[in-house]
């Protein structure tokens, strides 16, 4: 009995440790506090201060303090102990493994709760007044995972000077860098938590979608959940699932069919009243080219003629490409013959590029020998692709292994044809010389 008594004893401490070790993963996160110097003016732009931070997270909110001396470059006031019952923190893009030299991006900064002034989102605050909930200390976190997919923006909320946030809010995407075909859907992520036992949380919402793209930008879609209504903008294709926003705070956005306009910057904005949080993705659209080779077949060509050929790549995105033209003897080896003269990029109407170049076949300078096989090659972020022709050239006097064996095998039989020739030519001869003796011997 006391045996069995010491082994429930082992396996209860085992299972407190391997709890312990589990949780341990999401019970830290390193962060910069970055906020603006005090004391800067005259229509500057405002210096900013960056100080190491450590935010120490638990999901219970009765759950005891997470009790850890913090590292020694790490100031005191700069501590966080944040509950957070989503467990958005605990995400393991933003917790590498032990003993790991890269670290998930993570900055915190001070937030002050204000009115919106998008029509959109005015409804959530008609009121023109702001509670006495919003008297405390306010920080927003903004975090990217290891993994290049994940990103978080947070807005937490502290009792004065307590250093003890927790998550009211909290806007992320599993989509921070997409990458489509022409043509294909796409499925932008985003959703949202709203923390239940806030005010906020039946106090509406609503959400922003914006594209940017080198300088401008454009609104995609705007939607008031107060009022259940839609913004009216100029974007086709583009669609929002109002029963998945409902249901799970999906917010995603859907984009029909890619196209090459739609490459750029998406920022999902989710509205509360007085707060936001948005999360930023980067969407490309990379199709690869398509090859064509002009003339096709080529035609036949004597040693010392020049063909001129050229090479078309079409509807090909983004802009960046590379082509070169590569030659195949009939022993199977191959060596470039360079990148021809190339011309510069055309732009279709429906934003994809072409470009041309093209090359002068010259089978004495390039030593083509008999010919062979003349392919033109792209090289572009979808992918490579190869397009390729026959290059015969007649007359040439150095003949082929087949060809080799083909004559000996004639000269074979013509040896044959002209010794039995010989032989039968030469056995007549014998036998009318023959003949004349006989009749001689006859007479006498």
């Amino acid at each position: 009995m006391s045996n069995l008594s010491t082994v429930y004893k082992i396996s209860v401490i085992a299972f407190a440790l391997f709890g312990g070790a589990c949780s341990s993963g999401c019970s830290v996160l390193e962060c910069w506090f970055v906020q603006e110097k005090p004391g800067r003016g005259g229509g500057f732009s405002a210096a900013m201060s960056q100080e190491k931070s450590v935010m120490y997270i638990r999901t219970d909110p009765n759950g005891e303090k997470i009790q850890q001396k913090p590292p020694s470059d790490v100031d005191p006031s700069r501590v966080y102990h944040v509950t957070d019952p989503a467990a958005t923190f605990c995400n393991s893009a933003l917790h590498p493994p032990e003993g790991s030299l890269t670290r998930p991006q993570c900055e915190i900064n001070p937030f002050t709760p204000q009115a919106s002034m998008v029509k959109w989102a005015a409804a959530l605050t008609e009121t023109a007044q702001s509670p006495n909930y919003l008297d405390a200390d306010w920080f927003s976190v903004a975090a990217q995972g290891l993994d290049g997919r994940l990103t978080m923006s947070n807005v937490m909320r502290a009792s004065t000077a307590s250093r003890e946030p927790s998550v009211i809010l909290s806007v992320s995407s599993k989509t921070a860098s997409v990458r489509s075909r022409l043509g294909e859907p796409v499925l932008l992520d985003c959703g949202f938590w709203v923390e239940p036992s806030s005010l906020l949380y039946d106090a509406g919402f609503a959400v922003e979608w914006r594209y940017q793209f080198r300088g401008e930008g454009r609104l995609i879609m705007a939607y008031d959940g107060k009022n259940d209504r839609f913004t009216e903008t100029s974007e086709t294709g583009a669609d929002l699932d109002i029963n998945a926003l409902y249901d799970s705070r999906n917010a995603s956005l859907v984009l029909e069919e890619a196209q090459v306009r739609h490459s750029g910057t998406y920022i999902c904005t989710i509205y509360l009243p007085h707060l936001l949080a948005q999360v930023a993705m980067e969407l490309e659209i990379v199709e690869p080219p398509s090859l064509a080779i002009y003339p096709s077949p080529l035609p036949l060509t004597a040693p010392g003629q020049v063909v001129l050929v050229q090479c078309e790549a079409s509807g090909f995105a983004p802009l960046s490409l590379d082509l070169s033209w590569e030659f195949t003897d009939a022993d199977g080896k191959k060596r470039s013959l360079g990148q021809g003269s190339v011309t510069g990029h055309r732009q279709a109407t429906d934003g994809t590029y072409s470009q041309t170049t093209r090359l002068e076949l010259d089978s004495t300078k390039q030593g083509l020998g008999r010919g062979g096989e003349v392919s033109c090659v792209a090289n572009h972020q979808g992918g490579s692709r190869r397009a390729s022709v026959t290059l015969n050239i007649i007359g040439v006097s150095a003949p082929s292994i087949e060809d080799s064996m083909a004559m000996v095998a004639v000269a074979l039989l013509l040896y044959g044809l002209i010794k039995v020739f010989f032989w039968t030519f030469r056995k007549e001869q014998q036998t009318g010389a023959d003949e004349p003796g006989s009749k001689e011997k006859k007479e006498k």
